[in-house]
């Protein structure tokens, strides 16, 4: 989010908590990304904020909602207010569980294999539309695609981002491996470490594919305790996912920390991944 919108989407999540009873007297900025993440205090309650325009709220909140309902590993909605996506002022607000965060050192890579089993599983047993991994493929191959969009992207770069978006994203599909609903983003900025373990926030990235494309967003050391991942199609998905996160940091309307930095730091790490493999830069 612009820095010249966070005062006034910090002020529509405290007046949204303050109309539902809630004590917001101040608020401390967590994470400003898509989203701005608030902690309200008093009252101790999570907000995230985004623009009325880019957001799908209510899809995170309904399947927030499902999933702790399979005791999947998720953050819980605020219990003292109903459930649901408020707006004000062009923003949409949603409030959830404040939770107290512990050293991530105190957790393993194996208790983060442990959680994401138990989100996949939970996600199993829910039957709802979400977009398939490649719907997602295509729109940083079509970023790739758009001088307009990416005008700082050499052509050499282009080229490889577009050919290892190409080949790969056939590659594990051709595999013809089983599917289901995942996370979509669940690395470990999107992962509290709290006292009731790893808890996964920001559902509303969600897709269909192979669980191999959700552990490609963990730390590489998490794929070694994930019982049954083929250790082949995760080293595609990581390639393919370093490629997409690649894309959208030169999209010229990124607003990621740094962003143009790790763009040309990732571009360095996609060649040598596919040299790795064998692959080249066509694939």
């Amino acid at each position: 989010m612009e820095a010249s919108e966070i005062p006034r989407a910090t002020a529509a999540a405290m007046s949204t908590a303050s109309a539902l009873g809630l004590t917001a007297d101040d608020a401390v900025v967590l994470q400003n990304s898509n989203k701005l993440t608030l902690r309200l205090l008093p009252c101790d309650v999570l907000a995230r904020v985004a623009p009325a325009a880019h957001q799908v709220a209510q899809f995170e909140i309904e399947l927030a909602q499902r999933l702790a309902e399979t005791e999947s590993p998720v953050a819980a909605l605020e219990p003292r207010v109903e459930p649901r996506v408020h707006e004000r002022d062009g923003f949409v607000v949603t409030l959830w569980t404040y939770y107290e965060p512990v050293p991530p050192q105190e957790f393993s890579p194996a208790d983060y294999a442990h959680a994401l089993g138990r989100l996949h599983a939970g996600m199993r047993k829910l039957d709802v539309p979400a977009p398939h991994f490649t719907d997602r493929v295509e729109e940083a191959r079509q970023l790739v695609a758009s001088r307009d969009h990416t005008p700082e992207l050499a052509d050499a770069d282009r080229e490889l981002l577009a050919n290892t978006l190409r080949s790969l994203r056939r590659a594990i599909v051709e595999r013809g491996g089983a599917e289901q609903l995942l996370h979509g983003e669940p690395h470990p900025g999107n992962v509290l470490t709290t006292k009731n373990g790893l808890l996964f926030i920001d559902l509303e990235t969600c897709c269909r594919g192979p669980v191999e494309f959700d552990l490609a967003h963990a730390p590489e050391e998490v794929g070694d305790h994930y019982p049954g991942a083929d250790q082949g199609l995760l080293r595609d998905c990581r390639i393919l996912m370093l490629a997409m996160i690649t894309a959208w940091r030169w999209d010229r309307g990124d607003q990621f920390p740094d962003g143009r930095r790790l763009g040309t730091e990732w571009l360095g790490q996609v060649r040598a991944a596919l040299d790795r493999r064998g692959l080249g830069a066509h694939g």
